[in-house]
């Protein structure tokens, strides 16, 4: 498998993704929502990185390496950065934590991110493909 087939395989799923957090919204499923919105984010950051042939098995090796490699680059815009964080956070407290209440609004704002991130996301991504041809 290439590079480019590894990126797009990822971007699909980063749209399939923000389809579930979609999803869960509609049914109510606030909590469910903010962790599809947030592997939405983090898969399409994947995406980019597999282009450049880089990855980590955590978390925040990825964040890290998207901030280094895409953000600073200039790819995207430094927002999307602070839209994956606050989403890595939300995410974690919705699946970790105690007593933790994720309201359609908290749920709203991550999607909405979440879509702007995926399709900033893919606009870069077939970007990076074209210059690279």
């Amino acid at each position: 498998m290439s590079r480019l087939d590894l990126a797009n395989y990822r971007m699909d799923r980063a749209k399939e993704t923000l389809q579930e957090a979609e999803d869960s919204f509609k049914q109510n499923h606030f909590r469910m929502s903010v962790n599809r919105s947030y592997y939405a984010m983090f898969t399409s950051a994947r995406a980019l990185l597999a282009l450049k042939e880089l990855d980590s098995s955590k978390h925040s090796g990825v964040i890290s390496l998207f901030n280094q490699h895409v953000i600073k680059a200039g790819l995207l815009p430094k927002e999307l950065s602070k839209f994956l964080l606050g989403a890595k956070r939300v995410r974690e407290d919705a699946d970790y934590g105690d007593f933790v209440e994720i309201t359609e609004e908290d749920a709203r704002s991550q999607i909405d991110h979440a879509q702007r991130f995926v399709e900033e996301a893919e606009k870069t991504l077939l970007k990076m493909i074209e210059d690279a041809e």
